[in-house]
């Protein structure tokens, strides 16, 4: 018996689903709207659907792709220009849940999942300033 999420989530079809209705919902809801902005500033969503993809597909234990692509799979590195705040981590997070649940995924393993992206997009909170350049600090 296989332990991968993968499998759990019943394969790459079903990754490619999840990741299609996250960025849905980031491209439809009000919520959405800073992580929208911070796309636009990269490669847009579109780039961003095929990664996400690309990158989940081997994080959850199947093929890595991204790796294959860029050599890593650095979530830090990935996002070492990108300014992340504790907000839209929380709506990233928040925008998640949602698309597995509206997906059906529910139970034990699914519960795991979620405590593990939380667990790896806390991580990844900075303190860039509004253009991933670090913040100023005040003077003492």
């Amino acid at each position: 018996m296989s332990h991968r999420m993968i499998d759990v989530l019943d394969g790459e079809d079903a990754v490619r689903s999840l990741v299609e209705r996250f960025y849905d919902l980031i491209e439809t809801l009000p919520e959405g709207e800073n992580l929208r902005r911070l796309h636009r500033r990269g490669q847009g969503i579109d780039t961003a659907r095929t990664e996400q993809f690309n990158f989940l597909t081997g994080f959850l234990g199947g093929r890595r792709y991204y790796e294959e692509k860029h050599g890593h799979m650095d979530l830090r590195l990935m996002h070492a220009h990108v300014p992340i705040s504790l907000v839209d981590t929380e709506t990233w997070l928040a925008l998640m849940d949602r698309a597995l649940a509206d997906l059906g995924h529910t139970g034990p393993e699914i519960d795991t999942l979620r405590r593990t992206l939380r667990r790896v997009a806390l991580r990844l909170v900075n303190d860039l300033g509004e253009w991933g350049t670090p913040a100023k600090r005040p003077s003492p």
